[in-house]
């Protein structure tokens, strides 16, 4: 299995940390989120307004005008923010881009963080949900496949699982491009990724296959650079209930001919649970994992990068 350090690198707005930078000077820390991740990651925070001179406390600011291209302006007094705010976002967004980061997680909802359904005030002062701050919309220009995500989101677990498994999948895949790689490293990460495509974007996993066919044809850096943006499309896709079934499934069927009746009974009785929701997805892993460190299935089936794609201590499929 393709092994990653302990510790990775992820962007974040520094409210969410419990620095007090916020309009109010107050902070927006979110306890369970530097829990969860805090042991495996070094935050790097960063907060728009303070950079670009708004100080703390501070006017509040908000989105008027165009969806498409807001205009970021003060709520009471109408000083108008967003050429220093555009200026410094595409400035910052480009230094990002050489800090070596694995991710970034935004502050929801805010002018200049909020990824979704940001507020932007028509002319009769009328808010429509459909904007995006104007640093969170620089910073996905620039970086289109850098892992982002609200911290409101990543209260869901579901939400919380994708975004930790693409953290980790896009430091993988980082580490393999950062090796210098030839044809056969290629073909080795994407073996080892096979089950973990599946479980996010089958039809991805069929073009990427194609690619890695080709990859010993000539090419290769221009394969590599195909591959690496339609490998993390593939993990931009959620993972879901009726995917990750599929997957365990296929695991199940590698190991058929290897478990005796009564154990096959076992697994696809556990493997259904999961498909309705009466279990979560680590019970039919844990049953699964037992039975391939065991059997002697096909080597793939063993370095497969989904039977643990992120630190066991984060629990994230116990839901």
């Amino acid at each position: 299995m393709t092994e990653t350090p302990h510790r990775l690198r992820v962007g974040i707005s520094s409210c969410l940390l419990g620095e007090p930078v916020r309009f109010n000077g107050g902070h927006a820390r979110d306890r369970s989120l530097i829990q969860l991740l805090g042991p495996f990651v070094e935050w790097v925070p960063m907060c728009p307004e303070v950079a670009v001179g708004m100080g703390v406390p501070r006017e509040a600011v908000r989105l008027v005008g165009d969806i498409e291209r807001p205009r970021l302006v003060g709520s009471n007094s109408g000083r108008d923010w967003t050429d220093a705010m555009r200026t410094w976002s595409e400035a910052q967004a480009e230094q990002i881009a050489q800090m070596d980061l694995d991710g970034f997680i935004l502050k929801s909802r805010s002018p200049t963080c909020g990824l979704f359904r940001v507020k932007v005030y028509d002319q009769n002062g009328v808010p429509r949900n459909e904007g995006r701050g104007l640093f969170a919309d620089a910073l996905a220009r620039r970086l289109p496949l850098l892992p982002m995500e609200e911290e409101g989101r990543l209260r869901d677990p579901l939400l919380r699982e994708n975004f930790v498994d693409r953290l980790f999948a896009y430091h993988r895949l980082r580490q393999l491009l950062r090796s210098r790689p030839e044809p056969a490293d290629l073909i080795r990460f994407h073996t080892a990724h096979k089950l973990t495509l599946l479980s996010h974007s089958p039809a991805h996993l069929k073009q990427l296959g194609q690619l890695v066919a080709r990859a010993g044809s000539g090419a290769f850096p221009e394969i590599l650079e195909s591959y690496t943006r339609l490998f993390m499309e593939a993990m931009n896709r959620p993972a879901t209930r009726k995917k990750h079934t599929n997957v365990l499934q296929h695991l199940a069927g590698y190991l058929h001919d290897h478990l005796s009746a009564e154990d096959r009974a076992e697994l696809r009785s556990l493997i259904d649970d999961y498909r309705q929701g009466m279990v979560p997805l680590i019970a039919p892993l844990i049953l699964l994992r037992h039975h391939i460190r065991r059997a002697p299935v096909h080597p793939w089936v063993k370095v497969q990068v989904y039977l643990e794609p992120y630190p066991k201590e984060l629990m994230l499929r116990n839901f």
